[in-house]
């Protein structure tokens, strides 16, 4: 049931990137471009979709549990690191340059976009990349402190 559950709303999310206009990268970047040719629809797509988490996020969260699952997992952390704000200018770059984030990227593949596939392809090798890096770095740090690496 969960897995039945879990294909119908991520049907529903790509349909309304569809619709909205997300899976259009000239759109997106249209909406980025304030000097130029700027389309503020996007602003329109956003406040609505606010509008509908807030308050059933705050429904759900009152559950003492999810629907499929034991419990909720929500992020604790509440600082910025460095690693959030490089990871967030870079997402930033990628969506302007690209007019693209992961989910209206893949959503786009079955519609042939222009550059489509070559933005997903290169977004996937970039996760496997930054993975293995973030493997690297934490095995380095424990070979460096004297410990034994068991990553």
């Amino acid at each position: 049931m969960k897995n039945l559950v879990t294909l119908i709303v991520g049907l529903m999310f790509g349909t309304g990137l569809i619709l909205s206009g997300m899976a259009n990268p000239a759109k997106v970047q249209n909406f980025l471009d304030l000097f130029g040719t700027w389309d503020p629809s996007l602003a329109f797509v956003m406040g609505g979709a606010i509008a509908v988490t807030m308050p059933g996020f705050w429904l759900v969260t009152r559950r003492a549990k999810p629907f499929f699952n034991d419990v909720f997992h929500l992020p604790t952390r509440t600082d910025f690191d460095k690693r959030l704000v490089s990871g967030a200018a870079i997402f930033g770059l990628g969506w302007g340059l690209g007019g693209f984030c992961p989910g209206p990227a893949v959503t786009a593949v079955p519609l042939a976009a222009q550059g489509t596939i070559v933005f997903v392809v290169t977004m996937l090798i970039g996760m496997v990349a930054a993975k293995y890096f973030v493997l690297w770095r934490d095995r380095r740090a424990w070979d460096l402190a004297g410990k034994t690496s068991h990553l």
